[in-house]
């Protein structure tokens, strides 16, 4: 996902308007996050000071980004046109989707 923001931001930039556009997606995503981040939540809800709390964080960010596309949808359209307006915020956001990828990836296999 990161990688596809980083070299393909135009298109995902007209993606993501049509996103935006849509308060049916818009509550269709939260719906999917909410269950997402719940599952995280009661599977993996573990507060310790290594690497498995990032799971732990991305769990409830989930969850709570669900509640709030479900419940404000005029929040998401206006903080996500903000975030999208911007040329920068995209390669940066794509660059950290790919390291917290690569971090969790580099942990989780080595611990298997």
């Amino acid at each position: 996902m990161g990688a596809y923001v980083v070299f393909n931001g135009a298109a995902f930039r007209v993606m993501a308007g049509q996103f935006l556009a849509s308060y049916a997606l818009i509550f269709l995503a939260g719906l999917l996050a909410l269950i997402g981040g719940l599952a995280i939540v009661l599977a993996h809800n573990v507060w310790t000071r290594d690497w498995r709390v990032i799971i732990t964080v991305i769990g409830w960010l989930a969850l709570i980004g669900g509640v709030v596309r479900i419940v404000l949808p005029q929040l998401v359209v206006s903080v996500g046109g903000a975030i999208f307006g911007q040329a920068v915020a995209m390669p940066v956001i794509g660059v950290v989707v790919i390291l917290i990828g690569a971090a969790l990836s580099f942990f989780g296999y080595r611990n298997a």
